[in-house]
């Protein structure tokens, strides 16, 4: 996602943000457009985009050390058996579930 650009669209495919602010802020933002050749409105959106996009991919994105990803895989890949109160809790499941109208899925666990 980094490195977005904002996409220039056609008019009926635009959108309006405003927002108050202090003066001060205007002019620091001003002046940081002028620098870079854009306008205020360009500069505050592609701002606005970029921390947007580092927001949703760190939301998004699950990170751990090695030896963590390896414990959790290996989880998947080793699952330990359920406990007698998780069996419990699916046999009462099941049994709803069963004498629910129209149903026919139930979970199963192998012996």
């Amino acid at each position: 996602m980094a490195n977005t650009k904002v996409r220039e669209t056609s008019p009926e495919n635009r959108g309006r943000i405003t927002a108050r602010v202090p003066q001060s802020l205007v002019e620091t933002l001003d002046l940081a457009a002028s620098m870079v050749g854009s306008t205020v409105s360009q500069f505050v959106a592609q701002a606005a985009l970029e921390k947007a996009e580092r927001i949703i991919e760190n939301e998004r994105v699950i990170r751990m050390s090695a030896q963590s990803a390896a414990w959790f895989f290996d989880l998947i890949d080793n699952p330990p058996p359920p406990t007698p109160t998780l069996a419990n809790a699916m046999k009462r499941y099941n049994a709803r579930k069963a004498s629910s109208e129209g149903s026919n899925s139930t979970f199963e666990f192998g012996a």
